[in-house]
């Protein structure tokens, strides 16, 4: 089951985690302290790195599929990443916008090369459907390894060598996944689609490079004119979904019928990740304004650092999760994947009732312990590594093989369309710059907010379910 391949890759995965997370903790302060941001629009920015990637994962499947194969995109992938951050380290060095957005403007593409790519070249690495999707949430969890890493010390890091060496740090680690992927290239084309084994023309070449280009311009635009930028992710986000459907009703009954459930899958994803990006953006400010002291008053951890908390227990939870499922398989208890995401709607609806008693409860001093925050973190990581693993899983069981990776590119293009609409609704707690946090602020604004960010999960329960039942359905239909 495992070999050496899923192995490399697994390591390049957690290379990508440590580098690229550890680069998103930073950038909230950088962007606050270096580049004099407010806290609205940084949030918007931190936000749009965390899902404009997943976004152009559309470009990324279409390009795995037409151009390059997956193989190829992933290799390229990590050398942009390194590109990105070289960017990132000049940016720094001399306080520049325009550098440091050009720099994650191609971390962003980068990624969106990466998420089609990497699930799609993975699964070839296993000889059944069922080693792949049982040894999926173990990868899941590798990459949180990466992460917590990369969140936990960064803070720490940059304030001895700054931001640019922070950088710089991200900008070697990505370069170490680019090198592993280049030295095994002979084995993954080996087992890779047809197109990976077969030459690349100088058409495809070009029309690869004069998209890419076109991204990243797009990109860039984006970051620097959110108010613009968080349109274009819509249109680009909704234009994807439609061309699905398009594809959908042209295909055959069973196709279309599975096509269909995918869709619902990827309506649930959208309000899910709605939830996850809270951790980038509103609980991140919500820890920088409010969280003081060490965890268990020994483990030293900066503010923005509360979200490693997150990787931390999604290493936990991959392994625990896998388990869990396969033991209930093997006695003829089989949950589906909508079904699954119901009981992720629950663990979020905890974790959101725990912040919002938290804030609404938070003395005259208007500070949270670290711990607080780690148990929050326990049932949100829970719910992200069923969401995070079993739906794409589920996407590449029942996806028609010709657009297999394009199908994938929906995952991340519903994590892309709830990333920026998190982020704006997370910009109604933003603060005034240099306004004072007072407890009569924390229990009405962030508590208020959080509130009804937890009514909304428990009202997500149900509708899961019902999508359960319907997905059921519709398979059913699909096979007569």
């Amino acid at each position: 089951m495992w070999n050496k391949l899923n192995k490399s890759m697994m390591i390049c995965q957690m290379a990508f985690g440590l580098s690229y997370y550890g680069v998103m903790v930073i950038l909230t302060r950088f962007f606050l302290e270096d580049l004099n941001y407010g806290e609205a629009d940084t949030m918007m920015v931190v936000g749009a790195f965390s899902a404009i990637g997943p976004l152009f994962a559309i470009a990324g499947g279409f390009i795995a599929d037409k151009f390059l194969g997956s193989y190829r995109s992933l290799t390229i992938a990590y050398f942009t990443f390194a590109s990105g951050y070289v960017l990132l380290v000049l940016g720094a060095s001399a306080k520049n916008v325009s550098l440091s957005l050009t720099g994650i403007a191609l971390a962003s593409y980068a990624r969106g090369l990466m998420s089609p790519s990497y699930p799609s070249l993975f699964r070839r690495t296993f000889k059944t459907q069922e080693h792949f999707e049982n040894c999926y949430p173990v990868n899941y969890s590798v990459n949180n390894v990466g992460a917590f890493l990369g969140q936990y010390l960064f803070p720490m890091l940059v304030l001895a060598v700054g931001f640019s060496g922070g950088f710089m740090m991200s900008c070697a680690i990505a370069t170490l996944g680019f090198v592993i992927l280049l030295s095994l290239r002979k084995p993954f084309v080996q087992i890779g689609a047809q197109i990976d084994s077969n030459p690349v023309s100088t058409k495809n070449w070009t029309a690869f490079g004069v998209l890419s280009v076109v991204m990243i311009a797009l990109v860039f635009f984006m970051f620097s004119n959110m108010a613009l930028g968080k349109n274009v992710v819509y249109a680009i986000g909704v234009t994807a979904i439609v061309y699905f459907i398009s594809l959908m009703f042209k295909a055959n009954r069973k196709d279309a019928w599975n096509m269909g459930t995918i869709l619902i899958m990827i309506v649930l994803t959208i309000i899910f990740f709605v939830y996850y990006g809270q951790m980038m953006t509103s609980m991140t400010m919500v820890t920088i304004n409010t969280m003081r002291g060490d965890l268990f008053g020994f483990i030293p951890i900066a503010p923005e650092a509360a979200m490693s908390m997150n990787p931390l227990w999604c290493m936990v939870a991959g392994p625990v999760i896998a388990l869990i499922f396969s033991t209930l398989e093997k006695r003829g208890i089989d949950f589906s994947t909508a079904t699954k995401v119901a009981f992720s709607f629950v663990l979020t609806a905890i974790a959101f009732g725990i912040l919002t008693l938290a804030v609404k409860n938070i003395g005259s001093d208007a500070i949270l312990r670290p711990e607080i925050f780690l148990v929050i973190h326990f049932f949100q990581a829970f719910a992200e590594v069923i969401v995070g693993s079993m739906v794409v899983a589920s996407i590449l069981s029942v996806a028609p093989k010709h657009i297999e990776n394009f199908s994938v590119s929906l995952f991340s293009v519903s994590i892309a369309l709830s990333g920026i609409v998190g982020a704006v609704f997370s910009t109604s707690i933003a603060l005034e710059k240099d306004q004072k946090i007072t407890q009569e602020i924390v229990k009405t604004v962030y508590g208020g907010y959080f509130n009804t960010l937890t009514v909304w999960a428990v009202v997500m329960v149900g509708v899961a379910l019902l999508s359960s039942f319907l997905i059921r359905k519709m398979v059913a239909v699909g096979k007569e």
